[in-house]
C-alpha cells in the first residue's frame, strides 16, 4: 500500500509537471499588432514598430497578414507603450507566433516576413520660416511620435545628407519659380517674406540666383540617393525636382522669379537624361499659370469629383517583389485620392524603369510610383494631405486624431519603416 500511494504520488507529480511545462509554454512570447480593421489606430502603430526597432529589438512585418501587421517579442514596456498610444496588440505564445511565420511561408500564399532590425534616421527637407501649408509628412511623423530632423539648404550644402538614411522633400520648388503662386500671391507677406528669404540664403551661399542655388541641391540629393540613400517627396516637390535637373545650364525662370528673362527655347534645351523618374515632359514657360509641367495631369481635364477620385494599389507578389509589397502595406486596396499642386502624375511622362504602385487606371494617371537609383530607392506620391482633398493655402492642418486609420497616410509611413528591412533582392 505504502508502495502504491508513492507510485500514485509520483503520478499527480509528473502530472502536474505536464501542466506547469503546457502553462510555460502558453504564456505569452510575442506581441502581434494587427494591421486590418481590428487595429485601433493603425498610423501609432508604424510609431510603436519605429519605437521597438531603437529599443534594439527587431520586428517582423508581416506582409499581407492581415493588413501588413506587426509582431516582436514581448515585453511588459512594449505592452505598456502601446496601451499609452492607444494601440490595438494581441499577446499571444510561441506557438501560435511560429504557425503565424509558418503559415505565411507557405508557397501557394501571398505573404512574407520582412525584418525589421535597424531605426533609419530621418530628415525633412523644409524651410525654417513659417509656411502657409502644412506637409503631410511632417504631420505624420509627429503624430506616430517618429523622431525626425528637419535640414535646408544649408545642411544639403554643408554636406549633412550621407549622415541621414531617409529623406522626405517638403512641399517645394526647387526650379526657384516659387511654386508658381505669383499671379495670385505676389503681394501676399508670406510670398514676399519666402522669396527675399530664399534669395538671401542663394547669396550667402554663394549662389547668384535662388535657380542655381535649388539646382545644386536637387544635384546633391540625387547624388544621396544615387550613394544608396532613400528619398521620399509629395506634391509639387517630385515634378519640380526632375524639372530642375532636367533645366541644367537653362535658364527657365522669367524675370519676376530672377531678374532676367526666361531662355526661349528653354524646352527644345532640356535633358531629361538627366532625371530620376519622369522623361519627355513639357515644362510650363508662362508666369501666370500655376503649374509647373505636364508632369501634372491637368486638373481641369481631369473631369474627376471628389465622390469618385479614388486610385488602386497594385498587389505584388510578396515573395518575389517584397520592396513593392512592403510599399503597398494597408487595411485597404482602394485609397481616396486628393489634390495638390501636383495631383497626378501622367503616366505618359513616366521612364520606362519606373514602378507604379498605385493608379487611376481609367484616367491614365499614377499616383504613387517607385524606383531605384544608383544604390538607392526614391519613392513618390502626388497630391498634398490624404485627408484634406482640396488643401488650400492658409487652410489650418488636418488633425490626425480624428484620422488614426488614414490609409492614404499610411503609404507615407510605409516609407518610413522601408529603410529598416532586411531587404530581399528582387527574384527575376
Amino acid at each position: 500500500m505504502k508502495c502504491l500511494s508513492k507510485i500514485k504520488r509520483g503520478f499527480i507529480l509528473l502530472i502536474i509537471a505536464v501542466l506547469l511545462m503546457i502553462s510555460n509554454q502558453s504564456k505569452a512570447a510575442y506581441m502581434l499588432l494587427p494591421m486590418d480593421e481590428a487595429q485601433s489606430n493603425h498610423l501609432k502603430s508604424y510609431g510603436v514598430a519605429f519605437w521597438v526597432i531603437s529599443s534594439k529589438v527587431s520586428v517582423d512585418w508581416l506582409l499581407n497578414y492581415r493588413g501588413g501587421s506587426f509582431m516582436f517579442p514581448y515585453h511588459e514596456a512594449f505592452e505598456d507603450e502601446c496601451n499609452i498610444r492607444g494601440v490595438s496588440y494581441q499577446v499571444i505564445a510561441d506557438a501560435q507566433a511560429a504557425a503565424i511565420i509558418s503559415d505565411i511561408a507557405a508557397p501557394d500564399v501571398n505573404m512574407d516576413v520582412i525584418k525589421l532590425h535597424k531605426a533609419p534616421k530621418i530628415a525633412v527637407y523644409s524651410p525654417k520660416n513659417k509656411q502657409p501649408w502644412d506637409d503631410a509628412v511632417t504631420m505624420a511623423l509627429t503624430y506616430a511620435e517618429i523622431p525626425y530632423d528637419v535640414i535646408y539648404d544649408e545642411e544639403v550644402i554643408d554636406g549633412k545628407l550621407p549622415t541621414y538614411d531617409w529623406l522626405h522633400l517638403h512641399h517645394e520648388d526647387f526650379t526657384g519659380q516659387y511654386g508658381k503662386f505669383w499671379a495670385r500671391y505676389r503681394n501676399a507677406a508670406w510670398y514676399i517674406e519666402n522669396q527675399k528669404e530664399a534669395e538671401n540664403t542663394a547669396h550667402a551661399l554663394g549662389f547668384a540666383k535662388v535657380s542655381q542655388l535649388k539646382l545644386e541641391v536637387a544635384k546633391t540629393i540625387r547624388g544621396f540617393v544615387m550613394g544608396g540613400g532613400y528619398l521620399f517627396a509629395m506634391c509639387s516637390a517630385p515634378d519640380s525636382f526632375d524639372v530642375a535637373l532636367a533645366a541644367e545650364g537653362v535658364d527657365i525662370c522669367e524675370v519676376m522669379f530672377d531678374g532676367d528673362p526666361a531662355d526661349p527655347q528653354a524646352q527644345q534645351k532640356l535633358n531629361y537624361d538627366n532625371c530620376v523618374a519622369f522623361t519627355n515632359f513639357r515644362i510650363s514657360q508662362n508666369p501666370q499659370e500655376y503649374e509647373i509641367s505636364n508632369i501634372d495631369v491637368d486638373p481641369v481635364k481631369r473631369g474627376v469629383q471628389q465622390k469618385n477620385d479614388l486610385f488602386t494599389l497594385f498587389e505584388f507578389s510578396a515573395k518575389w517583389d517584397p520592396v513593392p509589397t512592403m510599399l503597398c502595406q494597408n487595411h485597404e486596396s482602394v485609397v481616396r485620392g486628393f489634390m495638390g499642386q501636383t495631383t497626378a502624375f501622367n503616366k505618359n511622362t513616366l521612364k520606362p524603369n519606373v514602378l507604379v504602385l498605385g493608379e487611376n487606371k481609367g484616367k491614365g494617371e499614377a499616383r504613387y510610383i517607385h524606383g531605384e537609383f544608383g544604390k538607392g530607392t526614391w519613392t513618390f506620391y502626388s497630391g498634398h494631405d490624404p485627408e484634406d482633398y482640396r488643401h488650400l493655402v492658409g487652410d489650418p492642418k488636418t488633425d490626425l486624431n480624428i484620422h488614426p486609420n488614414s490609409s492614404g497616410y499610411r503609404l507615407i509611413l510605409n516609407n518610413v519603416l522601408f529603410p529598416a528591412a532586411k531587404k530581399k533582392k528582387r527574384k527575376t
